[in-house]
């Protein structure tokens, strides 16, 4: 029987597949990993399974955005709001993460780019961060942005800070810098500078809502909320999501 719905959802994925049109493929690609620990608490297991099944998950999924020529993706695994738990619950997620991204690395396939407040990590996690983001810096593949420590309104905050600081060094004064400020400027500051916005931005586990996921990047992104939870998540839900995504007549807020 199992091998039976295998079959059937292969002949289904393949289908999906001929359905998408090529030249309506997402370039960018938005994934809120959700619902790891609410996945370990319905199996009856620790919240440290959840986070370790999501994780391998993460490997899947990149080569599902190979198979599309996707250019880009952002996976949320760390927001800033997770460091109001108590140490004993970050460090097992933090373990996780420092393991899943060396791994990533390791693959040789993806170009790693850490995004978020760094200076919030552990000074080790985030040296394992920035390593693997120097020995993957020549891999020709999607750029991988690994959102940890990630807050949308932290964000903002660094950039205008860091925008601050850089006019600051020029000379430049407050009343200057108030009458050529515009969009350009703060984009050039965000942890994303030079990159593309999200054309699609996902989340698992029935949530529907950002959360503070990219908020000034998200502002023309399509968006499409799925029931299963991030440990669950299959290529078929994949699909359907890019076949959502390529459906849509895209506004750009007009």
């Amino acid at each position: 029987m199992a091998s039976l719905r295998s079959l059937a959802y292969g002949l289904y994925e393949q289908r999906l597949l001929r359905s998408l049109p090529a030249d309506k493929i997402p370039q960018h690609i938005g994934m809120m990993c959700d619902g790891n620990r609410r996945w370990a608490r319905a199996l009856g297991e620790r919240v440290e399974g959840g986070y370790t099944a999501g994780a391998g998950k993460i490997e899947e999924f990149l080569g599902w955005c190979d198979q599309l020529h996707v250019k880009v993706v952002t996976l949320w695994l760390l927001s800033t709001d997770n460091f109001n738990r108590p140490p004993e619950q970050i460090e097992p997620l933090m373990k996780v993460i420092e393991d899943l991204v060396d791994q990533l690395a390791a693959v040789g396939k993806w170009r790693l780019h850490p995004v978020g407040a760094l200076d919030l990590l552990p000074a080790p996690s985030a040296e394992r961060l920035k390593a693997a983001t120097e020995r993957t810096s020549d891999v020709d593949g999607i750029t991988v942005n690994i959102a940890v420590a990630y807050g949308g309104r932290r964000e903002l905050a660094d950039a205008f800070r860091s925008l601050l600081h850089e006019h600051a060094q020029q000379g430049t004064t407050l009343e200057e810098l108030a009458d050529v400020i515009d969009v350009e400027h703060i984009a050039d500051h965000l942890y994303t500078r030079g990159q593309p916005d999200p054309d699609l931005v996902i989340r698992t586990s029935g949530e529907q809502r950002l959360s503070g996921f990219m908020l000034w990047q998200s502002a023309h992104s399509e968006f499409y909320f799925c029931e299963a939870m991030w440990p669950d998540f299959r290529r078929t839900d994949f699909l359907r999501a890019i076949r959502a995504y390529a459906a849509r007549e895209r506004r750009y807020g007009a």
